[in-house]
């Protein structure tokens, strides 16, 4: 018999699959685990090509097959990977090129509050089309949207 607390986590869990698992591809998720294998198909009898050891990481969802999803990497490889190695959580990375400001307002002119170099990853907590309110580790501040990779163009969400 299952306690009654372990039943009510056991219950969320599975609907937090569910809702996942119910998206309409393309979408945006995150690399949950510290260690997720993307394969050459939607099983693990095929062969394994990335090992990503990069928790957070931004990843695109292209394709939903039973438990597995196609997904597409920052740096265009495309591959399978297990759903439960994913996450809801948005996040994205800097792209190339020289370091971005992050600002302390959604003002180019705002004072700037640190730099990130190209391909570093954040949680994002809100976008508005134009600039993101970004967490990198501690620190948080504003990152212009066109800066990222992990969000559509004019994206506007809140977390």
């Amino acid at each position: 018999m299952l306690k009654p607390g372990l039943g009510v986590a056991l219950l969320l869990a599975v609907a937090t699959t569910a809702s996942a698992q119910d998206k309409k591809p393309p979408y945006w998720a995150s690399i949950a685990s510290g260690e997720a294998m993307m394969r050459t198909g939607p099983g693990r009898n095929y062969p394994g090509v990335w090992l990503y050891k990069r928790r957070d990481l931004p990843i695109r969802v292209i394709q939903v097959y039973p438990n597995w999803r196609k997904i597409e990497d920052p740096d265009g490889q495309q591959g399978w990977m297990l759903v439960t190695l994913l996450s809801d959580r948005r996040t994205a990375i800097v792209k190339p090129g020289s370091p971005r400001d992050i600002h302390v307002k959604r003002d180019p002119n705002s004072p700037v509050r640190y730099r990130a170099e190209a391909g570093v990853v954040g949680r994002i907590e809100k976008c508005d089309g134009s600039w993101c309110k970004v967490l990198v580790g501690k620190r948080q501040g504003f990152i212009a949207q066109s800066d990222l990779w992990g969000l559509s163009d004019g994206e506007v969400f809140e977390d």
